[in-house]
């Protein structure tokens, strides 16, 4: 955005996390009488984060490479395996420097046939150079990424995990896309002037041509780099101009579980993101849940922002639980 092969060990580090989450869930009470009819499942930081770990085994995912395309198959089988329908949209599209890009939206819908519909969503792809690091011999280097996009990816994957069961009670059919090619956008040492239409191409082409003819959803929530270490997430701009119902949705289920420090009453800044394209061509008044650290020198997204910090090192498991619990009880108790 702008301010704007997995080895046998992940694998195994994978099934370990998913063993210790366990089957917990908080109790619901009967619908209508203002506690929701569904449990609430207990959402597992640590499958999360294995989830995390997991993509960044790849590599950087960088478009055109061999690392991109294993991560994305990847991806794509963990939601098939979850039972969901999986749509792989791919288009070629132009970066900011008329590179040719060969993306992959990648769509898993749960519960298909429900008319009315929830779009979550993140990108998937890492930024090419590292065009923000403190070290200008790092600006051409590939990010890891793993807070901006992995992040938001493996909250989406255990979201899944965990509503799969539920499919059939919640009510309501939830789309989980993975966008790409979203930050292929001008580098900070290109000639050329930036231009926010070389930023979210994925969701652009999404936007404009989406998996099913006439898709529509009620409402949409954006992912974006949600398991930073000291993350605060503040109300978006772009998300409180076309989604204020929304954004009071999610922060008012953040302060009920206990989030608040993590989701503050205040107002961000406006970012050119996915969920731009999403209300303004798909028309699905979507949200950004996106950090906001107006205090940090290096970016308002943070410090690992675009540079080779961002890796595992800097993922939080606190972060990850505050999001993805809140995106949960939004969904549950809607």
């Amino acid at each position: 955005m702008k301010e704007k092969i997995l080895s046998a060990v992940t694998a195994v580090a994978v099934a370990a996390a998913l063993a210790a989450c366990g089957g917990a869930k908080r109790s619901g009470g009967a619908a209508g009488d203002g506690v929701p009819a569904v449990a609430v499942p207990e959402f597992c930081a640590d499958s999360a984060y294995a989830y995390c770990a997991a993509q960044c085994a790849f590599g950087p995912r960088v478009m055109n490479s061999e690392a991109h395309d294993r991560c994305g198959a990847w991806i794509a089988g963990k939601f098939r395996a979850f039972g969901l329908q999986v749509t792989e949209q791919r288009a070629t599209l132009g970066g900011y420097d008329g590179t040719p890009l060969k993306a992959c939206n990648i769509i898993a819908s749960m519960n298909p046939g429900a008319a009315g519909r929830v779009l979550l969503c993140a990108h998937w792809d890492s930024r090419p150079w590292a065009d923000n690091d403190p070290d200008s011999a790092n600006w051409r280097k590939p990010v890891m990424a793993a807070n901006d996009g992995a992040s938001g990816v493996a909250v989406l994957l255990e979201l899944a995990r965990l509503l799969a069961p539920l499919a059939d009670s919640l009510g309501v059919g939830v789309d989980f896309v993975c966008f790409d090619a979203e930050d292929w956008g001008t580098p900070q040492w290109a000639e050329t002037g930036d231009d926010a239409g070389t930023w979210a191409l994925g969701a652009s082409h999404w936007a404009a041509h989406p998996h099913k003819a006439g898709y529509k959803a009620r409402f949409g929530i954006l992912l974006d780099m949600v398991g930073g270490q000291g993350a605060r997430f503040c109300r978006e701009g772009m998300s409180v101009r076309y989604a204020p119902e929304v954004v009071d949705r999610v922060w008012r289920a953040a302060a009920e579980l206990g989030y608040g420090s993590y989701f503050p009453a205040t107002d961000g800044g406006m970012v050119t993101d996915d969920h731009v394209p999403v209300n303004e061509v798909a028309g699905i008044p979507t949200i950004d849940i996106i950090p906001y650290h107006p205090d940090c020198a290096r970016s308002s997204f943070g410090p690992t922002w675009h540079t080779l910090a961002d890796d595992m090192a800097h993922i939080d498991k606190a972060t990850l639980k505050a999001v993805g619990q809140t995106v949960l009880k939004v969904l549950v108790t809607q």
